[in-house]
């Protein structure tokens, strides 16, 4: 008997199904959606001009311009003063090998949606109106056969618009046109710029160009243009005393007030606030940041400290004043007359958000645990980017010798770091992750303990159990005392804490809590000099 073999599985086409088509001539604005649930709609302009909404995106409509809504989004069109004509197409999208047609709303496909949205390439025009009007004229024709060769032609409409805008001649080509529109930009970026002029200067349809474009820059066209305006007009603010409104006007912008929130939007202050921090010597508060600003040169004029852990004396400010941020005495600070204040993510925790009443005032976003964007970001704001590369390639240096030194010391032993309160014992995470894992065991590459990764991977810290703790035989132990919740340091004369193999080794070490328990480039460097005083 011969054996059956298996058939290769071919992947089945996507099916479409026109579910109506309208032809509007509209005057006034309007809204339209699909008569059925689930299903898109496409919008081909015959006549007139006007606009169309969909959520945040507006584009133009006029003769020749066809737009796809995808499902559960309402349009909004907005005619212009001779009113505009369109046919609407609504259109559903079947589960392959579906043949019941009713079915169709709930068999839309969850990752397989219709891959063109928004505006798409339809020329020559006159091929698809031609297709589209036969459609239109026999939609309601109750012969099958018509009914089925009518079907055919919605189908030939639908590979013309996924032809056109789907697959291009090669994904190189298409790239290499982009990158030609990105040099076109960075020399042309003054102009009055639109992603239909970008993509008809490199001939290629509006939806791929953007979603290649996006996939190259992470960003959509415009916001790309309006980003190389913005860095163009930082230069312009530091160069030159021209007004604000002739900046913005010279990189592109159609008014001052659209540049201040273009600005603002980018960079996280006002070009007025950007222009003074750059070049004056600000009086700044930055609390929670003092190790950014010495890092790059500047001394506040108050510095953050806390009824418990007391104030960062690593950092070497001596004669600051100090704000106790526990109490929160906004009078007290007020005297030392800030006039930029820069807050860390996590503000909230002190009731900082209040600063903002004293002087201007930046939130740093929260950009992960990266202290290089965090200090790049502070330099930018205060015009000392050229002193944060400077910073940045020390540090390197210095963690690069001390590695080659731990390489040797430290080799075959494994590490980890305790913070301990009366409440708690946690142990901090991996290389990723928290104050001390990425220079620990990322910048100075020593060997975490197995504890580390089993238990604290993919976070900051966790907290152990007593039975976790006797499993803690690393060969070195850093631990520092957190004082907000009282120090606990009677865990150090219990049988437990004795019995772990650092202790017995004599092999733990208390350091820091402030310097530490912080993501700052002095205190990371603090942490490279701790290690090597007792491990190098």
């Amino acid at each position: 008997m011969k054996e059956l073999t298996a058939r290769p599985t071919k992947s089945r086409p996507m099916l479409y199904v026109l579910a109506d088509i309208q032809y509007a001539t509209q005057l006034h604005e309007c809204s339209t959606n699909n008569k059925a649930a689930g299903a898109y709609s496409l919008l081909a302009v015959t006549g007139g001009k006007g606009r169309i909404a969909v959520g945040e995106t507006d584009s133009v409509l006029e003769r020749g311009k066809c737009f796809i809504v995808p499902p559960g989004l309402t349009c909004v069109i907005y005619p212009g003063m001779q009113g505009l004509s369109f046919y609407h197409l609504s259109f559903e999208q079947l589960m392959p090998g579906k043949s019941d047609t009713s079915a169709a709303v709930s068999s839309i496909l969850e990752n397989s949606l219709f891959p063109c949205q928004g505006e798409v390439t339809c020329t020559p025009f006159s091929r698809y109106i031609d297709l589209i009007e036969a459609i239109y004229s026999h939609y309601d024709n109750p012969d099958p056969i018509m009914a089925l060769q009518n079907h055919i032609r919605f189908e030939e409409l639908i590979v013309l618009i996924l032809q056109q805008n789907l697959i291009p001649e090669s994904e190189g080509d298409v790239r290499r046109a982009v990158e030609r529109s990105i040099a076109y930009v960075r020399e042309h970026y003054p102009e009055k710029l639109t992603v239909e002029q970008l993509a008809g200067l490199v001939e290629v349809g509006r939806w791929k160009y953007t979603k290649a474009f996006k996939e190259m820059t992470g960003q959509i066209p415009l916001d790309y243009v309006n980003g190389v305006r913005v860095e163009r007009s930082k230069q312009l603010l530091l160069m030159t005393d021209d007004r604000l409104f002739d900046i913005s006007q010279r990189v592109g912008f159609n008014s001052e007030y659209y540049f201040n929130r273009r600005f603002k939007q980018a960079v996280g202050i006002s070009p007025g606030q950007y222009r003074r921090n750059h070049r004056e010597n600000p009086r700044i508060f930055a609390p929670f940041l003092e190790d950014y600003m010495v890092a790059l040169g500047i001394t506040p004029v108050v510095q953050f400290s806390h009824a418990l852990w007391g104030k960062q004396d690593y950092l070497g400010m001596e004669e600051v004043p100090v704000f106790d941020v526990t109490v929160g005495d906004w009078s007290a600070l007020a005297v030392h007359k800030p006039e930029f204040i820069l807050l860390a993510d996590g503000f909230q925790r002190w009731s900082l958000g209040r600063c903002d009443e004293l002087a201007p005032t930046f939130k740093m976003p929260s950009l992960t645990q990266d202290w290089r964007l965090k200090l790049r970001k502070a330099a930018d704001l205060l015009g000392k980017t050229e002193a944060a590369e400077v910073v940045i390639s020390r540090y390197e240096r210095k963690a690069d010798e001390a590695k080659k030194i731990l390489k040797k010391a430290a080799k075959g032993q494994t590490v980890a770091c305790l913070r301990i309160s009366a409440s708690s014992v946690t142990l901090y995470g991996g290389p990723e992750r928290g104050y001390t894992g990425p220079v620990l065991y990322k910048d100075l590459a020593l060997e975490p303990h197995p504890l580390v990764m089993q238990l604290a991977a993919g976070v900051n810290r966790v907290a152990l159990s007593p039975e976790s703790l006797s499993r803690l035989d690393a060969d070195h132990l850093f631990i520092t005392f957190d004082k907000e919740e009282g120090e606990g340091r009677e865990l150090l004369d219990t049988p437990l804490w004795k019995g772990l193999r650092a202790v017995r080794n004599q092999c733990v070490y208390e350091v820091d809590f402030l310097s530490w328990m912080n993501y700052g480039i002095l205190s990371h460097s603090k942490k490279i000099d701790d290690v090597l005083l007792v491990m190098g």
